[in-house]
């Protein structure tokens, strides 16, 4: 990864129309250019290789159907080892008719498993009928029966000499329709019966013990066997259309037993049959999915980047003789050998007789930005691109955020037990990489970590080093190198005695006494202060006073790196009009403030720490143009602060005036000045330097040939008035937003001690027997509370803080971040609908 994107250059590509479609391979492989749309005005459907590309999507429909049937008998799809490449035009027909081959071979088979499979239902339900019913018809009573009998004929009066019902008199036949429904729809076509048969029928059901599936959705559901009995044919027509608005399984009842058992001997021999044929059609049917699953992967990346190379050949041209398509592509410079290379292959391939060819050509068009990185440093440039993708050769903000964002995140993250942890969580992720890489689990919280191992691993090792420095770990000290103060210099000097132990609760320490207070401690923060009292007090001004002077370093920092992209654009106007009065307006102000902070820590002694003025009440003084009445941090400070004011304050309309004016008078004043500057540009600088001077010619509101621009000073004045405003109140806004730094620092230090005195403290504090073993779950709970709350929440939180410090603080000072993002032509980029879809 470099400072500035990659130079780039506009390159027309003449391909010879038989190796075309070659050489289009072999760029899409090795990743090196981005093409663009020659045929704007024509609809996709217009364009020349429609049918091509309508062939590949129906190779994918095919795939697709192929995958799924795959999934669905739960066998894997081995990925190809060494990927294939995009298939020969002449060879895309021959796997055409393969998959077409293979649809209809598993279209078939597979009907002819669902029609087996549908039979044997049929005939697994025409058993259970059949079972079911028999104890319907030999039951004594009807309330011996398996299930309840709703309803009875009306009273059917036997007349004593023929032995004949009523019914029987009239002609009308008892007849029995039986078969099977679901049990949640039971309920409702007893009701059905009983209201339209007006209860001419008798109705016996019994619920079925195994679950069956539906003939027409397949779901499993629970089935109920009915056997309904009736009179004359009315009543059994309208009981049959019930049954089918019902959606039932109607099944034909035997007359008698030894019908009913010849029905089910006959049943179990065909169910065997059927089963036994199943078994082969489901064992055919595995061997030529595990057959096509072992190509499954390479057809799915052969259809993925022919279908891609027949996309791009429809951005090309065509010349007017039709042999040879044009194509014009953003390159890398230093590509430009690997480009020409690479259509040396493809010509060769395509047994070209004329071989295809680069041109480089002139452009005003702005290139897109590349800048390279690697699996260390993508992290940050993602970081970086999430605020905007950077101007063509604009100075990148991520070699800088490579150190400054882990540390200002440790900043507020300081605590060394918790920088080993997500050490270690990072570190095996990095160790791990490969394996993680070629399992590509699906969760994308994890994917998220994955990605961010690296940006972990330096985080955590900030972490360490500010706990080192806050000297806290799981929010207690270590005393390393023994503390530099002593307790024995009160007693000897006579300042304390046994009496004083007694009577006081809280004793101070006096460095002024000789032996009390040896040094500064040699690493961070010294041990002792975490038994002070006052610690917390001692933290808060120590924080915050560092806070302040990070923010200002940081700040002036960015102000600093826009210089590097001024001299590089050759803007160096904008170095006296812009980046001096910024610089004097941040510096003068909390420069300053930042002077009096280390002043203050180096000039008072703690004899005279008491004497030390409040700094804060002197800048605020400096703000109102007093301060004869506060006692002075040093001689000849009015005077000063005075001047820097006067200093700051000019350096504002020299902000707000100085660019507008400048380029007025070069539009209208200073035009022999533009022409010979702009014929030293054009024959000093390189092509690519000419490029990038068009476009902040255009800034300036000048041509690429020199000649003047519609200039508008009002939008230009009105454009920088926005800019000196948001630069000065944001100086003031910025300065304050880095407070956050010892906001969160203070809050995790407390959450941390907290945790500890609430959960590790009261285990540590029992003196049973049992306590030993109470340890364990106790440590458990602080661990879980320890990764969840402090470097979950916590460690998430103290990210979004430093996101924001890097994209409102510091990036704006220098970094526009409008550009366009490099997006080559590389096969290994493209999207998988598949994957996507679960399928691979």
């Amino acid at each position: 990864m470099g400072f500035r994107s990659e130079e780039m250059c506009l390159a027309q590509l003449f391909l010879q129309s038989g190796s075309a479609y070659d050489c289009i391979s072999e760029l899409g492989e090795m990743g090196l250019v981005e093409f663009r749309d020659l045929n704007p005005s024509v609809s996709a459907f217009q364009r020349r290789f429609v049918s091509e590309i309508k062939r590949c999507e129906e190779m994918e429909r095919i795939l697709g159907y192929l995958l799924r049937e795959i999934k669905k008998e739960n066998i894997a799809v081995p990925e190809a080892e060494d990927l294939p490449a995009a298939p020969a035009p002449k060879n895309v027909l021959e796997i055409m008719e393969q998959l077409q081959r293979l649809e209809v071979e598993l279209s078939e088979v597979a009907k002819n498993k669902e029609k087996l499979e549908r039979n044997l239902l049929e005939l697994t339900e025409y058993t259970h009928m059949l079972r079911i019913t028999r104890t319907f018809m030999h039951s004594r009573s009807r309330h011996e029966a398996l299930g309840p009998q709703y309803e009875e004929f009306p009273t059917l009066d036997t007349e004593s000499v023929t032995g004949c019902t009523s019914m029987q008199r009239l002609g009308a036949k008892l007849g029995f329709i039986s078969g099977l429904i679901q049990r949640v729809k039971v309920e409702a076509f007893e009701r059905m019966l009983w209201r339209v048969c007006k209860g001419y029928t008798i109705l016996s059901y019994a619920e079925v013990d195994e679950s069956l599936a539906d003939l027409d959705t397949g779901e499993i559901n629970k089935s109920v066997v009915f056997l309904i009995s009736f009179w004359g044919e009315q009543i059994g027509q309208k009981v049959q259309k019930i049954c089918d608005c019902y959606h039932c399984h109607l099944y034909p009842h035997p007359e008698n037993d030894e019908e009913r058992a010849d029905i089910m001997d006959s049943l179990r021999t065909r169910i065997q049959d059927l089963q036994n044929v199943l078994h082969r059609t489901e064992d055919y049917l595995k061997q030529v999915l595990h057959k096509a699953s072992e190509s499954a992967h390479s057809w799915v990346l052969q259809v993925k980047k022919m279908k891609a190379i027949y996309h791009i050949l429809n951005l090309c041209s065509f010349d007017v003789t039709n042999k040879c398509l044009i194509a014009e592509v953003w390159c890398p410079v230093s590509d430009l050998t690997n480009l020409r290379r690479a259509l040396e292959e493809g010509s060769r391939k395509g047994d070209a007789t004329v071989p295809s060819f680069v041109n480089r050509i002139p452009s005003n068009d702005t290139p897109p930005t590349l800048l390279r990185s690697n699996k260390f440093t993508s992290g940050f440039q993602s970081i970086v691109e999430a605020y905007g993708v950077g101007d063509y050769r604009e100075a990148s903000p991520a070699p800088y955020t490579l150190i400054t964002f882990p540390f200002l995140f440790a900043v507020m993250f300081g605590d060394l037990g918790h920088g080993v942890v997500m050490t270690l969580c990072s570190l095996w992720m990095v160790l791990t990489e490969k394996d993680h890489t070629r399992r590509r689990p699906g969760n994308e919280i994890w994917r998220t970590f994955f990605d961010g191992r690296y940006i972990m691993l330096m985080m955590g090792l900030f972490s360490i080093y500010t706990g080192l420095i806050y000297n806290d770990c799981f929010s207690k000290s270590l005393n390393i190198f023994g503390s530099s103060w002593s307790v024995n210099a009160m007693f000897t000097e006579q300042q304390w005695s046994n009496e004083t132990l007694q009577t006081n609760a809280l004793l101070t320490l006096d460095p002024n006494i000789s032996a009390v207070f040896s040094g500064p401690y040699p690493l961070g923060i010294d041990p002792i202060w975490n038994m002070a009292v006052n610690r917390l007090a001692f933290l808060n001004s120590y924080k915050m006073k560092m806070s302040v002077i990070i923010g200002v370093i940081h700040m002036s920092f960015g102000v600093v790196l826009s210089v590097i992209n001024y001299i590089h654009f050759r803007q160096k106007f904008k170095i006296y009009l812009l980046f001096l009065p910024e610089l004097l307006f941040l510096l003068c102000l909390f420069g300053y403030l930042v002077f009096m902070i280390f002043y203050k820590w180096l000039a008072f002694s703690a004899r005279d720490s008491r004497l030390a003025p409040s700094i804060l009440i002197h800048f605020i003084n400096m703000f109102l143009m007093q301060g004869n009445d506060s006692t002075p941090l040093y001689p000849g400070q009015m005077g000063v602060q005075m001047f820097l004011m006067v200093v700051a304050l000019l350096s504002v309309p020299v902000m707000l005036l100085g660019k507008p004016l400048y380029l007025y008078w070069l539009h209208h004043g200073g035009k022999s000045l533009r022409v010979h500057r702009g014929y030293e540009r054009v024959r000093r600088v390189s092509e690519e330097d000419l490029s990038t001077s068009i476009v902040h010619d255009e800034e300036e509101g000048l041509s690429d040939s020199g000649g003047p621009q519609e200039f508008d000073f009002g939008d230009v004045f009105l454009h920088q008035a926005i800019h000196t405003i948001e630069f000065c109140l944001g100086c003031i806004s910025n300065t304050a937003s880095y407070l956050r730094l010892w906001a969160l620092s203070l809050a995790h230090a407390q959450l941390s001690e907290v945790l500890w005195a609430m959960v590790m403290r009261l285990g540590l504090r029992m003196t049973s027997k049992l306590g030993v073993l109470l340890l364990v779950p106790v440590f458990g709970v602080f661990a879980v509370l320890t990764v969840s709350i402090l470097l979950v929440m916590e460690g998430l939180s103290a990210f979004l803080h430093a996101l924001r410090l890097h994209w409102v603080e510091f990036q704006n000072k220098f970094y526009s971040g409008t550009g366009v993002k490099f997006c080559p032509f590389d096969f290994s980029l493209l999207p998988c609908v598949f994957e996507q879809d679960g399928l691979l």
